[in-house]
């Protein structure tokens, strides 16, 4: 075995011995108040996992240490989209599976190859693609919600037409919507039940959302709580205004769509050209893929194919 090998391998044994020992130190000294870390620590992304006997509670218990001892890595805005993701662990955990997946991925991958290139490869995709799949999540979460808004307050409005209140419709679409806006109107709920105003627990929904649509709806809602009026006037009247602004986008969309899809076909044509001639003339092309200062050619023009797309696409975009 090489020395460098050796030398790797000992490091990571330092490294988890002296995470051990510090999470053991932090278990011993906090025995006494174990119950109070379990009833005033409060995991937003933990609440909903019920109480189990056994084994779930050690794991429980084992995960409040683990974030109480590594508090320092809280943040406010990977948090945030933890909770819109519904990604059911907190801010250290998620930041101890990107980190100790990226340190594993680059030591797997230069102990197979020998390379520490292959390590820094793996370890800069497994980085990139945790962020990516989070960030996915959290958009189709998003969009997916922002489709079931108008049927969300077309049953408030039922509901409160026939004589219940705000609070008691929320349940109706808890019982009665799918997933994600039964997701998040009970956690609206939970919030209220725990001391939270509902104009605040509202306002939390519109900054997990980050939707235009909802914002009119918390807006409306909120200004209802504080001047009185008819509710259900007031329901009818955005789930109408929402309406109109979908079909709208939806005309908008369908103008634009020439100028979207010559994006794509501008961005591609120049790859399919030179995989044509790849395919009748490789010697005659791949002179332009040769390592000297013909090299710079092809870069220019695919940074060009970039920013052309972008330019393109931003000229189409409408904001509604």
């Amino acid at each position: 075995m090489e020395p460098i090998t050796i030398l790797i391998i000992a490091g990571v044994v330092l490294g988890v011995s002296i995470l051990v020992l510090g999470m053991l130190y932090v278990f011993r000294s906090n025995e006494g108040i174990d119950e109070r870390i379990q009833t005033y620590a409060v995991f937003d992304n933990l609440q909903s996992v019920e109480k189990t006997r056994g084994d779930r509670i050690s794991i429980r218990r084992l995960r409040i240490r683990l974030n109480t001892l590594l508090g320092t890595l809280y943040s406010d805005e990977l948090h945030q989209q933890l909770v819109s993701a519904n990604w059911r662990i907190t801010v250290t955990e998620f930041l101890l599976i990107k980190y100790g997946g990226t340190a594993v991925s680059f030591f797997l991958f230069w102990l197979l190859f020998g390379q520490i290139f292959h390590g820094i490869g793996a370890a800069m995709l497994f980085y990139i693609i945790t962020g990516y799949y989070l960030r996915k999540s959290v958009r189709v979460r998003r969009e997916k919600f922002q489709r079931q808004l108008v049927d969300v307050l077309a049953l408030m409005s039922g509901a409160v037409r026939v004589g219940y209140s705000l609070m008691q419709s929320l349940d109706v679409v808890i019982n009665e919507m799918a997933s994600p806006a039964s997701e998040e109107f009970r956690r609206v709920r939970r919030e209220v039940e725990l001391g939270l105003p509902l104009r605040r627990a509202l306002l939390n929904l519109a900054e997990r959302m980050r939707s235009d649509d909802l914002n009119l709806v918390v807006t409306a809602v909120n200004i209802n709580s504080q001047v009185g009026g008819n509710l259900t006037t007031m329901l009818m009247a955005v789930t109408e205004t929402i309406r109109e602004r979908i079909r709208l986008l939806g005309e908008v969309r369908v103008l634009t769509s020439y100028a979207r899809y010559s994006s794509y076909i501008l961005s591609l044509l120049p790859f399919i050209v030179v995989a044509i001639l790849f395919l009748l003339n490789p010697t005659y092309i791949g002179q332009l893929f040769q390592l000297n200062f013909i090299l710079i050619i092809p870069i220019v023009a695919l940074i060009g194919i970039i920013l052309g797309n972008i330019w393109i696409r931003r000229l189409a975009r409408i904001e509604v």
